[in-house]
């Protein structure tokens, strides 16, 4: 399904869509070129955001936990894509163990977590699950919807302490489906002898959205020469605050002033490229993710007006954990529509492989809001068509597999970033 843009692509971004069709030999053996230098990410999922006239990431998911919503055409695709990615690490690899988030009783999560598990036995690996959840002392069934069942078992370390499995089952290669927003459990530190994907230093226990977002903005200045564009086509502009307390008001002053500052250059772009539409922004938490910790500003004042119902939510993120540090990110509208609703498309990637997307839709919500919260849906891209092939004769703006190469071209810069950023916040560097 393509949904429909409410508003056609206007002035800039069908400028944008024309160059990047021209530039595809030289996009691609850019991207092969970086990829020799740089090593993706396990997996990644990246949140974009389509106004018409700018097309950017907005959030990108080291832990991404909706494989159940891609279409079944594209699990061929990931399959192959899995295979180039374990083979990298472990290229006899025979057993991988598979630890999801501990919240075991989400059958859209579970769901998730068994179309992963289809997806790596296919690459020929025994696929096995270990929780990090106390309350899994023995192997724990769990049913899900389509009458599959899901086994939990807990987590073993072995007796010389630097490997990590479960009952007689010993993995060379352990993938992390859990983002460790509470924290790095003790069980999962200092395993010397297989691979942990993605590294501890991926999770939100340690990682930060404004690292991500400045690495994100220099591979975009990179790409935008390369390209003949203004960087700002794909890049939300961005700042980060600190000791932010929502509760008693603390860093209200520096957190209004920063919004007035992104405000303001949104207003410079809007004037320079003739837009009509009213700049926002949106705060959010620094660190964190399940769409917690969001809201939409129009205004400085409105930070500081906010009700009680208001602070609470934006003090405290998933697994309880307190927000003190945000981003103020220039808002994004997505004027994309299926069935009268908004949605935004959200683009899979397994190593440097575009293997699908799907289309995150909410009834409820507005073209300026943040649709990842209770009551959204998802609809299928439809990437399956060649997804990876643009129809060069098409009129721009026109052609559904000129807007997937697009999409895809987007989430595979925040992919680079988001290599670049490991690479950077590693707290044990290889030193070649």
């Amino acid at each position: 399904m393509v949904p429909h843009l409410v508003t056609a692509l206007n002035g800039p971004l069908l400028d944008l869509e024309k160059k990047i069709l021209e530039a595809t030999p030289a996009i691609e053996r850019w991207f092969r070129l970086e990829w020799q230098e740089h090593t993706p990410p396990f997996y990644c999922s990246v949140d974009l955001r389509n106004a018409g006239f700018k097309l950017a990431p907005v959030d990108t998911n080291l832990f991404p936990g909706g494989f159940n919503n891609l279409a079944s055409e594209m699990l061929p695709l990931a399959v192959q894509a899995a295979m180039a990615a374990i083979e990298k690490y472990c290229p006899d690899a025979k057993n991988l163990l598979l630890i999801p988030e501990s919240h075991t009783r989400n059958t859209f999560y579970l769901q998730n977590v068994a179309r992963m598990m289809q997806i790596f036995r296919q690459t020929g690996l025994n696929v096995r699950l270990g929780s990090l959840c106390e309350d899994i002392k023995e192997p724990t069934p769990i049913d899900l919807p389509d009458g599959t069942q899901l086994i939990l078992e807990p987590l073993v370390r072995s007796p010389n302490g630097r490997r990590l499995g479960l009952k007689n089952f010993d993995p060379c290669t352990i993938l992390l489906n859990n983002d460790l927003s509470a924290g790095i459990p003790e069980i999962l530190e200092n395993i010397n002898e297989q691979t942990l994907l993605p590294p501890l230093h991926a999770g939100w226990a340690m990682r930060r959205k404004s690292n991500h977002f400045s690495t994100y903005d220099e591979v975009v200045k990179k790409f935008s020469k390369l390209v003949d564009i203004d960087p700002w086509m794909l890049n939300p502009f961005f700042t980060k605050v600190n000791g932010v307390n929502f509760h008693d008001g603390t860093g209200e002053d520096a957190l209004a002033a920063a919004i007035d500052t992104i405000l303001a250059k949104i207003r410079k772009k809007y004037k320079e490229y003739g837009i009509k539409e009213k700049p926002f922004v949106i705060v959010k938490a620094d660190a964190g993710t399940y769409g917690m910790g969001i809201m939409t500003v129009h205004h400085s004042d409105e930070v500081r007006d906010l009700n009680r119902k208001q602070r609470n939510k934006m003090s405290v993120i998933k697994d309880g954990v307190e927000v003190n540090d945000v981003i103020v990110q220039e808002g994004v509208y997505t004027f994309e529509q299926i069935s009268e609703s908004v949605a935004e498309p959200v683009v899979y990637m397994i190593d440097r492989y575009v293997v699908g997307g799907f289309y995150r839709v909410h009834e409820d919500r507005g073209v300026d809001e943040n649709l990842n919260s209770p009551g959204m849906h998802f609809v299928p891209l439809a990437f399956a068509q060649q997804h990876a092939v643009p129809d060069m004769r098409a009129k721009p703006g026109t052609a559904a597999p000129n807007r997937f190469y697009m999409y895809g071209v987007v989430a595979r810069l925040a992919l680079l970033a988001a290599s670049l950023e490991l690479e950077k916040t590693d707290p044990n560097p290889e030193i070649y």
